[in-house]
């Protein structure tokens, strides 16, 4: 059907004059002629636009005309679905690719995130390649080459404990850094662990609540039933107790984590092998801060 717009010209579609009279007839004999009538006409009645579209109402059905409730619903719903999809990408699904992603908001939750560990730098502290979602290592893969893992890594410290300093700038190492060093190594690389993510250092570094997955369990009770690593290390007599100014030690508590120092001192496991210490790793660090020439070193925590 062509409609004829009554504002436009209409010297080519101009319908015959007994044609348009019987269109008038039936209109006039109609209750409703804006519903009952089959033909648009061109009285002056539609003059204008808007009693124009009210006219196509006998022609086109409301609901061709105006969106319906169920279309409104829709796209409510549409614009719903996809602020949510956004809100969950970025909070739980988004990749935390360096310790500089951590933002305040993600250390005010303590938010928990996993990965895999790529390597140890010091005997407390390690890289984390963050793997949020499902799928990794059957779909996606963890880079292996240093120069795909660079900038892709988050620095994480151990929180709560201090291991021996290692020989940096000169400096000797102290002893049974080595073996502690070799330890967490072992416990770590290439493993997926478990991190709450604390505060950060005055070096950058994510200072973490880590736990390790027990063998054999699956990943959704991974969790839950993890092991604290810093109560591993405890145990094995690798660290010391972190004592020093905003130290963290978890759920535990000081008091955890002095207990299973205690232990492992009785057992002379680790560094307790000769039943003490010369030298705690913090005064190791106190008495090359005090040297004028020593290079800054970071504070393990």
């Amino acid at each position: 059907m062509v409609i004829q717009l009554p504002w436009t010209s209409s010297k080519d579609g101009a319908k015959p004059a007994e044609e348009s009279a019987h269109a008038s007839a039936s209109a006039s004999n109609s209750p409703n002629p804006r519903r009952d009538t089959d033909v648009v006409g061109t009285s002056t009645h539609w003059s204008d636009p808007i009693a124009f579209l009210y006219s196509l109402e006998c022609i086109i059905p409301r609901a061709e005309l105006f969106p319906t409730a169920y279309t409104a619903v829709a796209f409510i719903t549409g614009i719903a679905t996809g602020a949510c999809g956004v809100f969950v990408w970025h909070r739980w699904l988004r990749r935390i690719r360096t310790a500089d992603w951590v933002t305040p908001d993600v250390l005010a939750r303590k938010r928990w995130v996993k990965g895999i560990v790529t390597s140890v730098g010091d005997a407390d502290n390690f890289r984390l390649y963050h793997t949020p979602g499902i799928g990794w290592r059957w779909f996606r893969r963890v880079p292996t080459l240093a120069k795909d893992l660079k900038d892709q890594t988050i620095h994480i410290r151990i929180a709560g404990v201090d291991a021996p300093e290692g020989g940096h700038f000169g400096r000797p190492a102290q002893p049974h850094a080595e073996e502690s060093l070799s330890w967490l190594k072992n416990r770590l690389e290439g493993r997926l662990v478990y991190c709450q993510l604390v505060r950060k250092d005055q070096y950058g570094r994510v200072v973490a609540v880590p736990l390790v997955p027990r063998p054999f369990l699956p990943s959704f009770l991974g969790k839950r039933w993890a092991s604290p690593l810093a109560l591993e290390m405890l145990r094995a007599g690798t660290v010391t107790t972190y004592e020093q100014a905003g130290a963290e030690h978890g759920p535990w508590g000081r008091e955890a984590f002095l207990g299973v120092e205690a232990k492992a001192r009785t057992a002379r496991r680790g560094i307790w092998k000769y039943g003490g210490v010369s030298e705690t790793p913090a005064e190791y660090r106190r008495r090359y801060a005090s040297s004028p020439s020593s290079p800054s070193r970071p504070n393990n925590e």
